[in-house]
């Protein structure tokens, strides 16, 4: 007799299924999806907490970045998807831009950004860019 692995046991069904939110891709939109993702890991903690504290933010970090990106580099509405994996949490935000996020030089006394692509890769066990047609999706693996 097969017995069921003991992460699926944990989970209720909405959990192991995720979330999924379409923005506008306005500026009010980045929040949205913070707050969003805010919600999805507050149901998660009650069936798994986090490994560390820091997770929680980290993962908060890494959407609020991913949402400024397609507002900021991509025309029209973005999606955000979140869901549970076996160690962690996959974010996943799907863009009208077919152009690929590159990491820019950071120059924190000349403004303008240029650190978000590198804190996604610094606290994320894998990130990683699909082409699709009329726009991409950025996926983004993080430890919970």
């Amino acid at each position: 007799m097969a017995t069921e692995p003991h992460w699926d046991k944990d989970l209720a069904p909405e959990e192991m299924e995720g979330r999924t939110s379409t923005f506008a891709g306005e500026l009010r939109n980045v929040t949205d999806a913070r707050l969003e993702a805010e919600d999805y890991l507050r149901a998660l903690s009650r069936v798994r907490l986090p490994s560390a504290a820091e997770r929680w933010d980290d993962v908060l970090l890494v959407v609020t970045e991913l949402a400024a990106n397609a507002v900021q580099y991509a025309p029209g509405p973005f999606r955000l998807e979140m869901r549970r994996t076996f160690d962690g949490v996959h974010v996943a935000v799907h863009d009208t831009s077919t152009t690929p996020p590159t990491p820019r030089s950071f120059h924190p006394s000349q403004g303008g950004g240029g650190i978000g692509w590198h804190l996604i890769h610094a606290l994320s066990d894998q990130v990683s860019v699909v082409p699709k047609a009329g726009g991409k999706e950025v996926h983004v693996f993080l430890p919970w």
